[in-house]
């Protein structure tokens, strides 16, 4: 019985092996070897190189510019901002075997830059980056388009064979030239933007860092709709990875064609037909409970919100100059506001205080301060009224700290709430939506 079990065992086994040589004439290593050497004349087979989208596992997409050659050079340029996308970038590529076959960019270019853990190259978090890849597995390759996913953070990027006309779009400069176009919302001082198009006002809420934009708007009957998508910039202009619907009006994205100075209005081209983009004091959908979101969460936790760059007034960040506060020992840190310290004492109340570094006790702390009352109000606004200085010192009666202490309680419209991320709110004055402030804990 032994003897007929292992005779079955060696015909089974003769047969496999058998099969597989029948099936592959060619082992292992030279299999990958060719696969990976058909993907290369691929990929620099495209005379006018590959345009991409590149969506990061935070879900912001990014585009991109690819020409590959034979000597393993990849020459690129990127949406990420106004240089990455009019300087074009020379660095290496390299095809290889990774249990599947990659994609890795080797050496630093635009394509690390969103990956880069240090938060003041790309504005993201801090040992994460902006939550992308530079080294990707293929999945599928073909002569006209070639799906990557990210090997460590699963990134999904899409590559299409360029044309004549992508290269040159992206060679003359002509995507920089879009970025350019959007960066004049910074012209049009009113902190709330509007789409005009069509009959219908569309706010538009532009993050520039995480590249999400907010579309908010009225349908015919009066009903609030907000769209939130990812944007990206290509030769036609902003494009918005999901459309916004009202109706039978589908918008996936506008082209910038002027900036009127005169009226501070930007000109652009929605479905082919012309629209502005101007400015406006208001929401069009107050969040009615923004305000005291941001300020029980402070007096929940006990803890305050803080801004570093102080109030933006009539289109100048850090208006009043906070960082350039000095004593004679110690430098401006940020800016904190307290909401309800010391309930339990009975005598609770809200704090507007700058901090500052001290070196002698390598730490942080405050020399003066200013106790605040908020009344809020039912449309969502808050308006601050002053209960005095705090007596740990004397408040400064000119200079920055006092600035910002007066704008705060001289806006006697308040100040509309606009929470801008889980942890994160901006703060803009109702008088004019001119003046605000962004506070994050």
């Amino acid at each position: 019985m032994k003897k007929i079990l292992y005779t079955l065992i060696l015909f089974t086994t003769v047969v496999s092996c058998n099969k597989e040589k029948a099936a592959f004439n060619k082992d292992v290593d030279d299999r990958i070897n060719e696969q990976l050497g058909n993907y290369e004349s691929i990929i620099t087979g495209s005379a006018n190189g590959w345009t991409a989208t590149l969506v990061t596992k935070l879900g912001n997409t990014y585009s991109f510019y690819f020409r590959f050659n034979e000597s393993n050079r990849v020459f690129m340029n990127c949406d990420f901002d106004t240089t990455t996308a009019g300087v074009q970038k020379e660095s290496s590529f390299r095809l290889k075997s990774l249990q599947q076959p990659c994609l890795i960019f080797d050496t630093y270019s635009y394509i690390h830059m969103l990956a880069d853990p240090d938060a003041s190259v790309n504005g993201g978090y801090y040992g994460g980056g902006l939550i992308s890849d530079f080294e990707f597995s293929i999945d599928t390759c073909t002569v006209d388009s070639i799906l990557l996913t990210g090997r460590f953070n699963g990134s999904k990027a899409i590559m299409r064979k360029a044309t004549v006309q992508d290269r040159a779009a992206w060679e003359n400069k002509q995507v920089r030239n879009n970025m350019t176009g959007l960066a004049n919302l910074g012209k049009i001082l009113n902190y709330f933007k509007r789409l005009t198009y069509n009959g219908t006002e569309y706010e538009i809420q532009i993050n520039t860092i995480f590249k999400t934009a907010v579309i908010t708007w009225k349908d015919a009957s009066g009903t609030v709709h907000t769209v939130t998508t990812p944007y990206y910039f290509s030769p036609a202009g902003i494009q918005f990875t999901i459309p916004v619907v009202n109706g039978s009006t589908t918008i996936t994205g506008f082209t910038i064609t002027g900036f009127n100075s005169t009226t501070n209005t930007i000109q652009v081209k929605v479905n082919n037909t012309d629209a502005t983009i101007a400015g406006a004091i208001k929401p069009i959908n107050p969040d009615v409970q923004a305000a005291r979101q941001w300020w029980n969460w402070g007096a929940a936790a006990q803890s305050y919100w803080i801004s570093v760059d102080g109030f933006h007034v009539n289109g100048v960040d850090d208006a009043f100059d906070v960082h350039s506060l000095r004593t004679d020992t110690s430098s401006y840190y940020y800016f904190t506001y307290w909401p309800g310290i010391q309930p339990s004492s009975g005598s609770s109340f809200d704090a507007l205080v700058p901090f500052y570094y001290i070196p002698a006790i390598n730490d942080i702390d405050f020399h003066y301060g200013t106790a605040a009352k908020p009344a809020f109000q039912s449309d969502g606004r808050v308006v601050f009224s002053s209960l005095g200085d705090l007596t740990v010192g004397p408040y400064p009666t000119t200079g920055p700290a006092f600035k910002t202490k007066d704008l705060l309680y001289s806006t006697t419209s308040g100040w509309w709430f606009v929470q801008t991320g889980e942890t994160s709110y901006d703060m803009v004055s109702a008088k004019d939506a001119k003046a605000w402030i962004s506070w994050r804990n």
